[in-house]
C-alpha cells in the first residue's frame, strides 16, 4: 500500500467504489477515503483513456471526475475532491469500461498517433466522417446520466445587496472582511470550501483556532459569511452569483449585487511538464498538505518532491515528520525530471538522470493566481516575471484583488521551468483532455498560434477544470515554440462559471409555470363557461374554438359564421404599449420600418419592426392619439420584447426625460367585433363614439365610455371584413363581454377563436411574424419595399436592407399556393423542390395551410425563392416522401379588393 491514513478520527463511514467496498471516516471527502485506502486509479482520461489518479485538492482537480449513487439516486461528473463522504455511498468511475482500473477502451492510448489534436478532421475523412461518428458520439461524454434523478421541486434564489462583497475565506479574505465590517459597511464572505480559513488550516500553525476567532469577530460586527458558497460569475453591473450548496436542503444560489467585490480567491499549483507526468501517484504537492493536515492522510510512503518554487520545498519536512521517506528535487539548482516509471502508478522516478524508487511524486511548477472573476469583470492582465504567472492588471471600477490572487506571496522565490518543444516523449499538460506538448506544437505547425484557437484546435482548458492546471503551461509551451514572450502570447477568455454548477441552481425556482408563466384572460371563466377548449398562443391560455363538436368542424363552422354574420373574438393579449412625450414620434418612427409620425391624431397605421440585420421582427398597428402620444399594439407573443426594444432605444439613443415608455396590455381588455353585422352590434353598446365611415374610417380610432369607464374603439381588422376592437379597464370586461353576446343574439353571432382567426386571416394573405416569415425574411420579401427605397430617416434595420445579401435575386419571397393535383390541403412545412446541378434540394416551404370554407377549396401561405416573379407558376412539393403539385398565386384568395372592410 501507498497512501495511509496517519491520523485516525471521526466515525467509520462505508463506501464502494467501482463495485469494491471501501470504508473512509467522517469528514473525508470521496478523494481523501480513496487515497487512505490505497486507490491510485480513480478515472481514465478523455480521449486515450489512460489511467489517472488524485492530483489535486479542490476544484483544479482535472482527474477524479466520479458518478455518484446515494439513496437510489445517482448524480453523474462529481468531482471527488470537493464531495463530502456519506455512508453508503456508491461511487463508480466515469469514462471506463468497465472500471478505471480494468478499462478495456485503455487499448486506445495504443492508437495516439492516428489521434493528434484535430484528429477528426484529418484520420476519419476517409471514406466517409460518418461512418465512424455514431461510434465515436457514443464514446463522448462522461458520467451517465439518471432518468430518475428528478431535481427538488425549487432551488431557492436570494437577491441581496451589500456595502462589500468578500470572495474568499483566507487569511486576506478574513481580514478584509473585518477591516470593512468594523469600518460599518454591510458585509457578505462567501467560500466555497467546507469550513472558512484556505491555506490558513493546513499551512499555519493554529490556524483553525484564528480563523474561528476572525469568523466569530466578523458575525460580531454583523458580517455574514457563507461556507461552501462559489461566487462562479461576474455578470454586468457586477452583479455576482454564488451557489451554496446547503446539504440536504436544495442548494441556493445568490444574486448579490454589492457596492464593492473583494478578490481574495488565492492561487493554484500548476503542474510540471515532463515525460508520462500523468501516472497515477504524481500530484501537487500542495494537495499533499492538504490531505495530511485536514485529512490525516500520507499519500505515499516513498516520495519525491519536484519543485522550482520555495513555497513547496518545506513541505517536504512536513511529510517526513509523517513518517515518508522523501526525496527533493529542487528545480532551481538546475535539476530535471527526466521520467516516471510505471504502468498504473508510480513505481520509480529519474530525476537529473538518477533512478529513484518512489510510489509518489509531488510537482509544484509555482502558482497561478485565481483570476477568473477578475477576467469576467473584464479585467486585464499583465504577465509578472518576479512570480512567473499573470496578475490583475489596470484596476477594474468596483473590483479590488488583495492576496495570492493579486500575485502577493509571502517570502516566494521560484525559477520558472516551462515546457521545452522538440522533446520525443509525451508530456502531458491537460490531463483530462489528453494534450501533450507535441499537440501545441502541432497546433503551431498548422498556424492556430493564438491561444484562443490553441484552446479550441486541441481543446486545451476546455475540461470540466476549466484549465485551471493546464492554461499557464499551454500558453507558456506557445510562447516558446512561437518566439514570443508569454505575455505577447496572451491568455484565453475566462467565461463563468468558474466550476461546473447544477442547472438546477441557475435555474432556481424558474421552471414549469414559474419559468414560463400561462399568461390567463380576465374572461378565462366567462369563456369556458362558454364551451371555450384552450390552448397556448404566444403564452397566453386563450380559446381555440368554442363547442364540444369535431375540431375541425367547429373551427370551420366558426369561420363561416364570421364572414356571413359576425363574429365575437377575446383580443386583449394584443399589445396596448403606451409611448408619450415630446420624443414620442421619433421614437415610434426609430422602431419601426413605416413612417408614423405623419398620422393625424385618431389615425392608426400598420408597419413592420425590424431586428438590426433587417430581418422581421413583428407586424402590428401603432395608433396616434396626439402629437405626443401613441399606442403600439404587437403580437401577443411580442409585447414583452417590443417593450425592451423600445425601452433601450429610449436610453440609448433618445433623451430618456423626453420619452416614456409603459406596457398597459394587461390594464386593458379587448374584444372584437368582425363580420358584416359588427357594426351593429357595436352601435348597440352606446359606447357614445360616432361610427360613422366619414368620423371613424377604416384605421381609424376613437374613444368612449363603456358602464361609466374609459372605452377605446379602433377599426382595424385581421381578417379582412368590417371589425371594431373595443377595450375597456380588465376589471370592466364581464359586463362588456355580456353586452357584446346580449347585442348578437339578434344578429346571430358566433363566438370565435383563435384557429378560425388564423384561418380567417390566411385567406386574406395577412402574414403571422414567425410563422408566415423565418429568420431570413426582409419586407422586400413580401413585396413592401416601399419605405426601404423611399424613406429617409433612420430605423432599425435600415442598412441591413441594402446590403449583397438583402438584394439578393433568389430570395424565398411570400406568395399564395393554389392547389392543383387536385388533392386536399398542402402539409404545413412541405418544401418546394429546386435542382441545383441535377439535385433535388428546398427551394422554399409552406408556412400555412388551411381548407377554406369561404372558398370552398385548400389555400397556403409560403416563402418560395423569387416566388414574386413567378405568378402561375406551377411547382412541386414534397412532404415526407409523397410529392404535390401546386401554383404559385397572390398570398390574397379572397376579397381582393378589400371591399368587405367597409360592406
Amino acid at each position: 500500500m501507498t497512501a495511509r491514513r496517519v491520523t485516525d478520527s471521526g466515525r467509520p463511514l462505508a463506501f464502494s467504489f467501482d463495485g469494491r467496498p471501501y470504508e473512509g471516516r467522517e469528514g473525508d471527502t470521496i478523494a481523501s477515503a480513496l487515497l487512505a485506502n490505497g486507490v491510485r486509479v480513480v478515472g481514465r482520461s478523455f480521449k486515450y483513456h489512460r489511467p489517472r489518479g488524485i492530483y489535486g485538492a479542490w476544484t483544479e482537480e482535472p482527474n477524479a471526475i466520479v458518478d455518484v449513487t446515494f439513496d437510489g439516486t445517482t448524480t453523474p461528473n462529481l468531482r471527488a475532491t470537493t464531495e463530502l463522504l456519506k455512508a453508503g455511498m456508491d461511487v463508480r468511475s466515469v469514462n471506463a469500461k468497465p472500471t478505471a482500473d480494468a478499462d478495456r477502451l485503455g487499448l486506445l492510448d495504443r492508437l495516439s498517433p492516428f489521434l493528434p489534436a484535430g484528429f477528426y478532421y484529418k484520420t476519419f475523412l476517409w471514406p466517409d466522417w460518418h461512418r465512424f461518428e455514431p461510434r465515436i458520439r457514443a464514446m463522448a461524454g462522461l458520467g451517465r446520466l439518471d432518468p430518475s434523478n428528478e431535481p427538488p421541486a425549487e432551488n431557492p434564489m436570494v437577491n441581496a445587496r451589500c456595502d462589500v462583497l468578500v470572495v474568499g475565506a483566507g487569511r486576506s479574505g478574513l481580514a478584509a472582511s473585518a477591516e470593512a465590517a468594523g469600518a460599518g459597511k454591510s458585509v457578505i464572505l462567501v467560500d466555497d470550501q467546507f469550513a472558512p480559513g484556505g491555506s490558513m488550516l493546513y499551512r499555519e500553525v493554529d490556524g483553525d483556532a484564528r480563523v474561528e476567532q476572525a469568523v466569530a469577530d466578523i458575525a460580531r460586527l454583523g458580517g455574514r459569511v457563507l461556507s461552501r458558497t462559489t461566487a462562479y460569475g461576474i455578470y454586468d453591473h457586477n452583479l455576482v452569483c454564488c451557489w451554496e450548496r446547503r446539504g440536504a436542503q436544495p442548494d441556493r444560489q445568490w444574486r448579490v449585487r454589492p457596492g464593492q467585490i473583494v478578490l481574495a480567491t488565492g492561487a493554484i499549483e500548476r503542474p510540471l511538464i515532463f515525460a508520462d507526468n500523468d501516472r497515477p501517484g504524481v500530484m501537487s504537492a500542495d494537495a499533499a498538505l492538504f490531505y495530511l493536515r485536514r485529512h490525516g492522510v500520507l499519500v505515499g510512503n516513498r516520495i519525491v518532491l519536484a519543485a522550482n518554487n520555495s513555497r513547496a520545498i518545506p513541505i517536504a519536512d512536513t511529510l517526513r515528520e509523517a513518517g515518508a521517506h522523501v526525496t527533493v528535487a529542487d528545480l532551481r539548482d538546475g535539476g530535471t525530471v527526466d521520467a516516471v516509471h510505471g504502468a498504473k502508478a508510480v513505481e520509480a522516478v529519474t530525476v537529473s538522470g538518477k533512478r529513484l524508487d518512489a510510489d509518489t511524486l509531488l510537482m509544484s511548477g509555482g502558482y497561478t493566481p485565481t483570476v477568473h472573476l477578475f477576467c469576467q469583470a473584464k479585467g486585464k492582465l499583465r504577465y509578472d516575471e518576479g512570480i512567473a504567472a499573470f496578475v490583475p492588471g489596470n484596476p477594474v471600477e468596483g473590483v479590488s484583488v488583495i492576496g495570492s490572487a493579486a500575485g502577493d506571496f509571502d517570502d516566494y522565490a521560484i525559477s520558472p521551468v516551462w515546457p521545452k518543444a522538440g522533446a520525443k516523449t509525451r508530456q502531458w499538460i491537460d490531463f483530462q483532455n489528453d494534450v501533450t506538448l507535441k499537440d501545441v506544437e502541432l497546433a503551431a505547425r498548422e498556424n492556430f498560434r493564438s491561444v484562443e484557437h490553441l484552446k479550441r484546435y486541441t481543446t486545451l482548458g476546455m475540461a470540466t477544470d476549466q484549465g485551471k492546471t493546464s492554461n499557464m503551461n499551454g500558453l507558456a509551451a506557445m510562447a516558446a515554440i512561437t518566439g514570443r514572450t508569454i505575455e505577447q502570447t496572451g491568455t484565453t477568455t475566462y467565461r463563468p462559471p468558474f466550476t461546473p454548477v447544477p442547472f438546477t441552481v441557475v435555474a432556481g425556482r424558474r421552471r414549469g409555470e414559474l419559468f414560463n408563466p400561462v399568461r390567463r384572460l380576465a374572461l378565462e371563466a366567462e369563456h369556458r363557461a362558454a364551451g371555450a377548449v384552450f390552448r397556448e398562443y404566444g403564452g397566453w391560455l386563450r380559446p381555440a374554438w368554442y363547442g364540444k363538436g369535431d375540431a375541425a368542424d367547429e373551427v370551420r363552422r366558426e369561420a363561416r359564421q364570421a364572414r356571413d354574420t359576425v363574429a365575437i373574438f377575446d383580443g386583449s393579449p394584443l399589445g396596448k404599449i403606451e409611448v408619450f412625450g415630446p420624443q414620442a414620434g421619433e421614437i415610434v418612427d426609430y422602431n419601426s420600418y413605416n413612417t408614423i409620425s405623419t398620422l393625424k391624431p385618431g389615425r392608426i397605421r400598420y408597419g413592420f419592426m425590424l431586428t438590426e440585420s433587417g430581418v422581421i421582427y413583428d407586424d402590428g398597428v401603432t395608433t396616434k392619439l396626439a402629437d405626443d402620444h401613441y399606442v403600439v399594439s404587437c403580437s401577443s407573443g411580442h409585447v414583452a420584447g417590443v417593450v425592451a426594444r423600445l425601452e433601450e432605444w429610449r436610453q440609448d439613443r433618445f433623451d430618456p426625460s423626453q420619452v416614456f415608455v409603459h406596457n398597459l396590455t394587461p390594464h386593458w381588455a379587448t374584444l372584437t367585433a368582425c363580420g358584416p353585422r359588427a357594426k351593429r352590434l357595436v352601435d348597440a353598446l352606446s359606447l357614445g363614439v360616432d361610427l360613422d365611415d366619414a368620423a371613424l374610417p377604416h384605421m381609424g380610432a376613437g374613444t368612449g365610455t363603456f358602464a361609466g369607464c374609459p372605452a377605446r374603439i379602433a377599426r382595424v381588422s385581421f381578417t379582412g371584413d368590417r371589425s371594431y376592437e373595443v377595450s375597456v379597464p380588465a376589471a370592466t370586461a364581464p359586463a362588456l363581454w355580456a353586452a357584446m353576446n346580449e347585442a348578437g343574439r339578434v344578429l346571430d353571432a358566433v363566438l370565435m377563436g383563435s384557429e378560425a382567426l388564423l384561418m380567417l386571416r390566411a385567406e386574406k394573405g395577412y402574414i403571422i411574424a414567425g410563422k408566415d416569415t423565418d429568420g431570413t425574411t426582409m419586407p422586400q420579401d413580401l413585396g413592401l419595399s416601399g419605405p426601404r427605397d423611399k424613406r429617409q430617416g433612420e430605423y432599425v434595420g435600415k442598412r441591413s436592407l441594402f446590403t449583397d445579401n438583402a438584394q439578393r435575386q433568389d430570395r424565398q419571397q411570400f406568395v399564395g399556393l393554389a392547389v392543383s393535383d387536385g388533392g386536399p390541403a398542402l402539409p404545413t412545412g412541405a418544401h418546394a423542390l429546386g435542382s441545383d446541378g441535377g439535385q433535388r434540394r428546398s427551394a422554399g416551404f409552406v408556412t400555412s395551410s388551411y381548407d377554406s370554407p369561404a372558398l370552398g377549396r385548400p389555400i397556403a401561405l409560403a416563402l418560395v425563392q423569387r416566388g414574386l416573379s413567378r405568378m402561375d407558376e406551377e411547382i412541386e412539393l414534397v412532404h415526407l416522401g409523397s410529392v404535390r403539385r401546386a401554383t404559385i398565386t397572390d398570398p390574397c384568395a379572397f376579397d381582393h379588393d378589400g371591399s368587405r372592410l367597409n360592406a
